[in-house]
């Protein structure tokens, strides 16, 4: 039997792949990466190109806390692209970038659940049953057994904002759409 030479398994789907960079160069990567696609008009082929970030608080040297952005793979950068010669090629010829992530150098996609985990997708938008200005029940969380008077739907991040009467108040909060339903 003969062992196949090709660095990859061509595909027709475009899927998430994880490729290694040093330290640091990230971002580099990332604008490089998406300015070589473009060059070469590789859009249909090399589809997302993301370096996954949190916005955590810091402290800084004044005692002010302030939002700082915070690498959550760092040097790692995230490409959905159609795994071929030519793609791998592109990108692992991207200063910076030290190969992709799998045995050998072999580049090994993200399964469907690894994606939803890391957060690199969001979920098609939900459609919901209520809406502005319905009175909801809050089922889970802090709040939960509370009425709440809906202001805003926000699909594509899954939230509601509600109007909350706690202790005789108005009180503004923002729960998970999973968390409220119409009484």
């Amino acid at each position: 039997m003969e062992e196949s030479t090709k660095l990859v398994d061509e595909s027709t789907e475009a899927l998430w792949y994880v490729v290694h960079t040093y330290s640091g160069y990230e971002n580099k990567v990332a604008n490089d990466l998406q300015t070589m696609v473009e060059n070469r008009h590789l859009q249909d082929l090399i589809c997302d190109i993301k370096v996954p970030v949190e916005m955590v608080p810091e402290i800084d040297k004044n005692g002010k806390q302030k939002m700082v952005e915070h690498k959550l793979f760092p040097g790692y950068v995230l490409v959905k692209m159609v795994m071929n010669d030519d793609t791998w090629y592109v990108v692992r010829n991207t200063r910076g970038c030290t190969g992709f992530v799998g045995p050998a150098s072999k580049p090994v996609p993200l399964t469907a659940e690894e994606v939803e985990k890391m957060g690199v997708e969001k979920a098609a938008p939900l459609s919901v049953d209520f809406a502005v200005g319905d009175t909801v029940q809050i089922t889970a969380g802090p709040l939960e057994g509370f009425m709440g008077l809906v202001e805003a739907i926000d699909t594509e991040n899954f939230k509601v904002k509600l109007k909350v009467n706690m202790f005789g108040r108005e009180t503004p909060a923002e729960v998970e759409i999973g968390q409220v339903e119409l009484p």
